[in-house]
């Protein structure tokens, strides 16, 4: 096997999500058929980086776009998480077999297509034959819960409004929203671009000026109701206009790092068979990740009022999902139909996240 041909299994990897199109990762090819992967998180300057979960989990949808991507050249790929690892900079080491037995993996011709839609969608059901899809590509080690009925949705719609107004006022969060966003970009190779934000060109620009500084967030958030309209275009809206919103819980609570690995190795399964089913995705994490603040008890801003909205929070998602506060929450989406996407996050080039 040859360098070329290992090129192009990691051309193809690197199209799997990550939070805000961080790519939390680098290559390293260390042979002709061994490849490692330099996994980090962006808890220090991340506050929806939770304990590097949402990184884990980025790199499990990384080794799983990997192995989908090798079937294609004919390859099994086996990972593992190399001995010099820690928790803060993980190493994976990727084997990469010749296989004649291997046909290429069903789920191949979505790696690049997939993407996020955070416009509202139509609000069409799911068919019966697309949920058992979806629970399927899951696993035995996960359980879905599809909230598709118009009150369930409804109820969604209001807790992502209620998550929205914590994520927007929380002075620990501004740094993220400032540098996140591509202005006046279709695409985006290290963040999220304006077209693919989800919100009008009007927005747009208010929000460019409004996150040059975090005085100008404060002062319109507390005078002139900043937070409405963001919260209405990006949350209450799509909350609602969707076809069903999507809860991944554990059937065992994940402890160590590779249990929140595999949940993105399982995640990247659900969003490409969500994508082979013909429906368009969203995450929409943020209420997960202030539940795990919350549950655990962790403040995370200096606006102590914050802390005890999360908790609220966590007692509304519980309320809505009946699920107790002890039950551990893994992921959290919106699917449904619509049109594609006009604007989009890209990835960096190889080249650019090869290990130096």
């Amino acid at each position: 096997m040859d360098f070329g041909r290992i090129k192009h299994i990691l051309e193809l990897a690197r199209w799997a999500p990550s939070g805000d199109n961080e790519q939390p990762w680098r290559f390293e090819i260390l042979g002709d058929q061994k490849v490692r992967i330099h996994g980090f998180d962006t808890r220090d300057r991340v506050l929806y980086d939770y304990m590097g979960r949402p990184s884990y989990i980025a790199h499990g949808a990384l080794l799983e776009t990997l192995r989908i991507a090798a079937t294609g050249s004919g390859f099994r790929a086996q990972w593992s998480l190399a001995d010099a690892s820690d928790e803060r900079r993980p190493l994976y080491d990727v084997q990469l077999i010749p296989d004649a037995s291997i046909h290429p993996d069903p789920l191949l011709s979505h790696v690049e297509g997939r993407t996020v839609q955070r416009r509202p969608m139509k609000t069409a059901p799911l068919s019966d034959g697309q949920r058992q899809a979806l629970i399927d590509a899951a696993g035995d080690d996960f359980q879905l819960q599809f909230l598709g009925a118009t009150m369930q949705r409804m109820a969604v719609a209001r807790l992502l409004w209620h998550s929205a107004h914590i994520r927007l006022t929380c002075p620990e969060a501004y740094p993220v929203h400032k540098s996140i966003i591509q202005w006046r970009a279709r695409y985006s190779k290290d963040r999220i671009p304006e077209g693919a934000v989800g919100v009008d060109a009007a927005t747009a620009r208010l929000m460019e000026w409004v996150l040059k500084s975090w005085g100008r967030v404060r002062f319109f958030n507390r005078f002139l109701m900043g937070t409405v309209v963001p919260r209405l275009q990006l949350d209450l809206l799509p909350g609602y206009f969707c076809g069903a919103h999507l809860l991944v819980r554990p059937v065992r609570k994940p402890v160590a790092l590779l249990d929140w690995v595999n949940v993105g190795v399982a995640w990247q399964r659900v969003w490409l068979t969500a994508a082979a089913q013909g429906l368009h995705f969203q995450p929409q994490m943020t209420p997960v990740i202030f539940r795990w603040y919350a549950r655990a008890g962790d403040k995370f801003s200096s606006e102590s009022r914050l802390f005890d909205q999360a908790v609220e929070l966590a007692q509304e998602f519980e309320q809505v999902v009946g699920a107790g506060s002890d039950e551990e929450f893994l992921f959290f989406a919106r699917l449904g139909y619509s049109g594609a996407p006009i604007s989009r996050s890209i990835r960096k080039d190889l080249a650019d996240l090869m290990h130096r």
